[in-house]
This record gives structure tokens, sequence and C-alpha cells, in this order.
């Protein structure tokens, strides 16, 4: 006598099955849009966002004065030409001849949840369109880029990355673009992490437009200091931490206005600055040419300054 099978295992397989559906419809619905970047010396992967060609990958991935090879996975090969790079969100905009290319929508991922599935789809050492599964494991994780600087609102999954996988898309069940595949941890598993795709388009449409992300620097080398409890009370601060200035740059903003090596930088425009971190997030593109207030304490006494930012060269630091 056959027994009857459980009903508990049906459920489970019918649960397998599902996943295996919801996993397929993404690759289907995205898969077609995610390139292959050939250079001299390395691979990435990238994805088309639009149908005349215009494509996001990873900074990092591109190489200066070179015009790299996209395949897409139909085969058809082209050269790409650089629209504009972003080091410190390690971005960039890539963009192939097309007028009906494949192309996916970067989603709004606000609404992505922890626990939630994604796919991560890339080349890893050049096996093109890999697809590897897994969940969002947190959600607003900050990673310092290779500039130095923190990009803020990182989406970290347990989806498998590797070398290769970077400026790939981090997809949703429904194909959704929530991530750009930008990093892992090379001695932990199942650390990997994702540009959120809210940054990605704002990114994208800024390079599109002027072909460089406008940010603002006062000219000072700085770092982190915890201040005194007693200097803290004292002066009614609202940090435990600040920026001493180590130097002040030649001719820069912060010489014009006066500031000091030895100060201890608390505000900017008066937003709090509680480090080298906070300092960074004040000094954006609309602070340009604008008057703002550099709070600072020197030898125990609360200045206030007044430092006009000037606009951060690429890859220039702060």
């Amino acid at each position: 006598m056959i027994p009857e099978a459980d009903p508990g295992s049906r459920s489970d397989d019918d649960l397998l099955d599902a996943y295996s559906r919801a996993v397929i419809r993404a690759v289907d619905a995205a898969g077609p849009a995610v390139v292959k970047i050939d250079l001299a010396r390395a691979t990435g992967s990238g994805v088309l966002f639009t149908p005349d060609g215009f494509l996001l990958t990873n900074s990092h991935v591109i190489d200066a004065g070179t015009r790299p090879l996209v395949t897409l996975p139909d085969g058809l090969t082209m050269r790409a030409c650089l629209v504009g790079r972003d080091v410190h969100t390690d971005l960039a905009v890539l963009r192939v001849d097309g007028t009906s290319l494949p192309f996916v929508s970067l989603g709004g991922s606000r609404s992505v949840r922890v626990g939630q599935v994604a796919i991560a789809i890339g080349n890893p050492y050049g096996f093109q369109h890999t697809v590897t599964a897994g969940v969002i494991s947190a959600l607003g994780r900050s990673l310092r880029s290779r500039s130095g600087r923190i990009i803020d609102d990182i989406v970290q999954t347990d989806a498998a990355l590797n070398p290769g996988s970077s400026g790939g898309p981090l997809v949703t069940t429904d194909g959704e673009v929530i991530g750009i595949n930008t990093a892992v941890i090379a001695a932990a598993q199942g650390l990997c992490f994702a540009i959120a795709s809210r940054t990605a388009r704002f990114v994208a449409s800024r390079l599109m437009r002027d072909g460089r992300i406008l940010r603002s620097f006062i000219g000072v080398v700085g770092q982190n200091t915890p201040i005194p409890r007693a200097l803290a009370h004292a002066h009614r601060l609202a940090v435990a931490s600040g920026v001493v200035v180590v130097s002040v740059e030649a001719g820069s903003p912060a010489e014009t206005c006066g500031a000091r090596p030895g100060d201890l930088i608390l505000a900017l425009a008066e937003q709090p600055v509680s480090g080298v971190d906070d300092l960074h997030r004040c000094l954006t593109g609309d602070r340009i040419g604008v008057p703002s207030t550099l709070t600072v304490l020197r030898a125990g006494r609360r200045i206030r300054l007044t430092v006009v930012p000037a606009e951060l060269a690429a890859l220039q630091g702060d």
C-alpha cells in the first residue's frame, strides 16, 4: 500500500515552486537589460535604464579615458562612451548606441522591507548573466566609498556577489531595480551591499544633465575629536564631538574666512557637525557660493565665521 503524501510536504513544495517562479519572473523582466562590461584589466556589470542606451554601473569599474566593450545577453556587443562618473557614490553612467534596447526601471527603494526576496544579476569572474538570490538583510547602512566619503542609504543583502558583479542590479521579484551592487566584505559570507535605487536615480539624472555631481568644499583637513563634557556643558553644545582643523588649504574658503589649525568645528550653516562625515553631508552643491556660518571653538571661545564654500573639483577631497 502506497502511503499518502504528507500535506505538509505538498505545502512546502508549493512554496518552493512559488519562490522559483518569483525568481524566474524577476530574471525574465530584468535580465535582458543587464550587460557585461569589459575593460583591459577587468570585467564588470551594468544595467540599461533607458531604451536609448543609458546604463548605470560602478565608478570603480570604469577606467578613465577608455571606451569599454558592452555585451548584452543576446550577444550584441557595442562600445560605450562615458557620460559621467561620481567616485563619491561609486556610480557612473555610460551610453551605447540604440533606440529600442531592453531596459529596466529604477524602483522606489523606500518601499523595500528587510526580509524581502532580492535577486542579483551580474557577471562575476566573467561568467555572464549569473543569477543569485537571497533577502534584504538590512536597510539604511553606510559604506565608505573609495574616495573616503560615506555613501548613505546602502542596502545590505545576502544575495551572493563576487568580483565582476559590481555595477549589476539588485532587483525585486517584479524585476524592479532597488539597488546597484557595489561591494562585498571579502572575509565574510553573505555581507553584500548595493547603492539604493533612489540614490542611483538622483546621481544618474545629474550625470546625464551635467556630467558631474556638484558638491562644495571649504578647504580644511580635519579629524574627529571628542569634546570634554565640561566644555560642552559650558557652551550648551548640541554635539559631544566635532572636527578639529589639522590644516587649512592655502587660498581656500576656510583660509579666506579666518579658520585656523586647532579650531574645533561645531556647525556649518547652523547644522551640527559631530564628525568629518557630518561635514561632508553639509557640503552639498547648493552651498556653492553661498555665505554660510561656520561655528568653531577657539581657545575655549565660541566664534562664528562666515565662509563661502567653493565647488569641489572632481576626485578632490574636502
